[in-house]
């Protein structure tokens, strides 16, 4: 058995703490774990990619291009970014929340979301799409979009964890004042996710 799954995000987003709980569950399973993260230039909002490996025959921390089970994306530009990480047959769970770049505030360039929605659902054979801030605020707090993630994530079938055990690595990660909002959160892209 072998997972790759890739995280795509900005800086501030969270997906480094996803990518250490997704490394946390699979461990927890007895699972051999290898994990990456390449970090953009600015601290906030800068490209981030997170890589996850697990299971057998892992040779690198870096997935290879094509060869990722999962792209998950917390910024839809960003996930667009990821796509040559995504292997035939592959599953995107995107956001469609925006971080604009400053280019486009300045018009010296576009952003536009629909036309990431239709590469990405051209690319995968199947392409979630959830507004992880609009889940967030319903969640309490709009820095839950990665938990939200990961419990949209924890509800596809054939994962070597249960959802229970990714909430347990997300809740041995962060101080006990954030455990109830994430747990919220965690429910709450579960739940989006069962009637996606």
């Amino acid at each position: 058995m072998k997972l790759d799954i890739v995280i795509s995000g900005v800086g501030g987003q969270g997906s480094v703490l996803a990518s250490r709980a997704l490394a946390l569950a699979a461990m927890e399973n007895n699972l051999t774990v290898r994990t990456s993260e390449v970090i953009g230039m600015a601290q906030r909002e800068g490209p981030v990619t997170s890589h996850v490996r697990m299971g057998d025959q892992l040779y690198g921390a870096i997935i290879p291009d094509h060869e990722a089970d999962f792209l998950l994306g917390l910024e839809l530009a960003e996930t667009v970014r990821g796509l040559n990480k995504l292997k035939p047959g592959g599953t995107v769970i995107a956001s469609t929340s925006a971080i604009v770049p400053v280019s486009v505030q300045l018009g010296l360039s576009s952003y536009d979301r629909e036309a990431f929605i239709s590469v990405l659902e051209e690319r995968a054979q199947r392409a979630v799409f959830l507004d992880f801030d609009h889940l967030a605020s319903q969640a309490g707090h709009p820095k839950t979009g990665n938990v939200i993630m990961l419990g949209a994530f924890a509800a596809l079938p054939g994962l070597p964890f249960s959802p229970d055990q990714l909430l347990q690595s997300v809740l041995n990660l962060i101080p006990a004042k954030l455990k109830d909002i994430n747990k919220r959160a965690f429910e709450i892209g579960r739940l989006a996710m069962e009637v996606a």
